[in-house]
């Protein structure tokens, strides 16, 4: 049988040009998105069961379309859940926002109902490693792959201060078994009041803080990423966000935008530029 999960599993092209140069996703699996986003609106609910984890209580769907075979996972929390503001369309605003600035981290996520409900059906992330197990078990990067890890784990902190994702957690940082890093759980994010349209989410005046009171900062970013972050519109995002986001959550990432140009060009100034962007 073949499996739409076996493009989360191919080698990540660490030699491939500027334009995929931040892409945890190769080219052959981007090419594959249009296909996965269909597979996820239209194939066969085979079997389903609870995950088991989170306050949202999402379910692993199983999927079957032809000879093709696939999970995914389907949530469709909308409120304050836990004493956070959830929301599933968020999950499809964010992975739209990715392909829009080619992040390529965050997995396809199309809206589909299940057992009468509309809800977020996000293509199962492939993974050998969470951050979480990594932390528990002592589990060692290897020293090959630890500049990468590391370039990747400031970007999605990039990224998470762009969205304000507010629920970056170690269960939700994927390490596939050649070390990409692939990012799932977005239904916190987007906020559009208070200290988020402010304050990042990481970076030396950040919102999100250690045990140790220290900021999540992020050190070296990829030219292409904050190039596409300067660029961005209201209506780019709108063109590619739709009605996932309201017009007053869109102009709260142009917010975040000003605010994360500001932090990136005051590292440039005081390391210079080859030292920040590459």
């Amino acid at each position: 049988m073949k499996r739409i999960a076996v493009l989360f599993s191919l080698a990540l092209a660490l030699s491939a040009g500027p334009q995929i140069a931040l892409a945890q996703f190769t080219p052959e699996q981007i090419a594959q998105r249009e296909a996965q986003e269909g597979f996820l609106l239209t194939a066969d609910i085979v079997r389903f069961e609870l995950i088991g984890e989170g306050v949202t209580k999402p379910f692993k769907l199983y999927l079957k379309k032809g000879e093709v075979e696939s999970k995914a996972a389907w949530k469709n929390p909308s409120g304050e859940m836990g004493g956070f503001l959830e929301g599933w369309q968020y999950e499809i605003a964010a992975y739209r926002l990715d392909k829009l600035i080619g992040l390529n981290m965050v997995p396809p996520a199309v809206e589909r109902e299940f057992q009468g409900k509309k809800g977020a059906l996000v293509l199962w992330a492939e993974n050998k490693y969470s951050l979480l197990k990594l932390v528990e078990e002592g589990i060692r990067i290897p020293d090959s792959a630890l500049e990468h890890t590391e370039k990747m784990k400031w970007l999605a902190r990039a990224w998470d201060s762009l969205i304000a994702n507010e629920d970056r957690t170690q269960q939700n940082y994927l390490y596939t078994e050649d070390w990409r890093i692939i990012l799932f759980d977005h239904s916190r994010s987007f906020r559009s009041e208070g200290e988020f349209v402010k304050r990042l989410m990481n970076g030396r005046n950040g919102i999100k803080v250690s045990a140790q009171g220290a900021p999540y900062i992020f050190r070296r970013l990829p030219r292409l990423f904050v190039d596409k972050v300067r660029a961005l519109t209201f209506a780019d995002i709108k063109a590619a966000v739709g009605t996932t986001l309201m017009d007053g959550e869109i102009k709260a990432i142009l917010a975040r935008r000003e605010l994360l140009l500001k932090e990136i060009a005051l590292m440039i100034q005081e390391q210079g530029e080859a030292a920040v962007l590459y």
